[in-house]
């Protein structure tokens, strides 16, 4: 089964969309064209260069796995646990007696 595409970052959404608006205010000056082919070929090349700016950012690395740490040796935790355990089940049972 194929993987599922990543979603954008920000970093990416913001990169590609700058250079849309910039790219397509410098060719429409560079050119000084005033046709409406001319200024669809300047969008479209616009969002081409956008998209292409957008796909070379560097998705980020996935975080590492966090270090596991151990629990406290049994010996040190459970007979504390079974001392608590055992009051409470002496003082509920002379409780119903």
């Amino acid at each position: 089964m194929p993987r599922p595409m990543p979603r954008p970052t920000t970093a990416q959404i913001t990169y590609g969309s700058v250079t849309v608006v910039f790219s397509t205010l410098a060719m429409l000056l560079l050119s000084q064209t005033s046709s409406g082919v001319g200024i669809a070929v300047i969008a479209l090349a616009a969002l081409g260069l956008g998209l292409l700016v957008a796909l070379t950012v560097p998705f980020p690395k996935p975080a590492a796995p966090a270090a596991r740490t151990l629990p406290a040796p049994t010996e040190e935790r459970v007979p504390a646990q079974r001392g608590v355990l055992a009051e409470s089940v002496a003082s509920e049972t002379a409780a119903h007696s």
